[in-house]
């Protein structure tokens, strides 16, 4: 199984300062049953063994930072101890997900309504080809308000607590997208030269986005963080159920809808 979604998701990919690949499990292990989530938290844990999964597929890492120990004392030691016990590996595919053609940012844009040719918004210098890269910039089909555009993006995400703030005149048209899934406010000088009329991405802080938004050439969408990654979920699974053969390969693939957004809840929200 690692071979085939490691040629899909190339490790060689991801940044430097990433971990992915398998984290526990026998690579020889057979497996029947794959959940795909984005964070290995402990209800995704469970959520697998209840269901009776080899393997979790997630986009955060569990083991992101070096450790000394992974006593069942901690929560990421308990975690790989209920993996462990459970006879469940674990799998991590992150940046090199996130810039792969196609990728996360690839099946947000497809969720926000994004569907002609996309370009990365920060390509890849290691890719001869420029297809490869975080974030997509792409074109309506024709120009909506920013309203619009966000009321759309807010259907084509899963709901979150929070879930969309934006900023810029509700009546701007916006006709060029840039996406980003995660975290993606170190891109919004990018997204602003690529000549986007929005940004939707996630964690955007304070005071970068005040100096985007004062100066009103572009809007931004801020959506939660889990929601711009989950809908890559679902293209990951089809991808390896097809690079694996399709039925003949007798593997059953399932995303999860737990909603693992750390935020649960919201009060004293203005209203609109």
């Amino acid at each position: 199984m690692t071979t085939a979604f490691e040629a899909i998701y190339d490790p060689a990919w991801a940044a430097s300062w990433d971990a992915v690949g398998l984290v526990c499990g026998d690579p020889g292990q057979p497996v029947r049953r794959i959940l795909f989530a984005v964070d290995p938290v402990a209800r995704v844990v469970e959520e697998a063994a209840e269901w009776g999964a080899d393997l979790v597929v997630t986009h955060h890492p569990l083991l992101l930072r070096g450790v000394t120990s992974v006593a069942a004392t901690t929560p990421k030691g308990r975690l790989v101890h209920r993996l462990i016990t459970s006879g469940i590996a674990l799998y991590t595919a992150h940046t090199n997900a996130d810039t792969a053609d196609p990728g996360v940012s690839d099946a947000l844009a497809a969720a926000v309504g994004l569907d002609g040719p996309l370009r990365p918004l920060d390509p890849d210098p290691a890719d001869p080809e420029g297809r490869r890269g975080i974030g997509r910039v792409g074109e309506l089909a024709s120009p909506v308000p920013l309203r619009d555009f966000a009321a759309r993006a807010a259907r084509g995400l899963p709901a979150t607590v929070a879930g969309l703030r934006v900023a810029g005149d509700p009546d701007r048209p916006v006709r060029t997208v840039a996406v980003s899934g995660g975290a993606g406010d170190s891109l919004l000088g990018a997204a602003r030269a690529a000549g986007a009329d929005v940004f939707l991405t996630a964690d955007l802080r304070h005071h970068p986005a005040s100096e985007f938004a004062e100066h009103g050439d572009i809007a931004l969408v801020d959506a939660a963080h889990w929601a711009t990654e989950w809908p890559w979920l679902a293209d990951g699974a089809a991808r390896l159920t097809r690079a694996l053969g399709g039925g003949r390969a007798n593997v059953e693939t399932r995303v999860s809808t737990l909603v693992t957004d750390a935020w649960t809840q919201a009060f004293g929200a203005a209203s609109a």
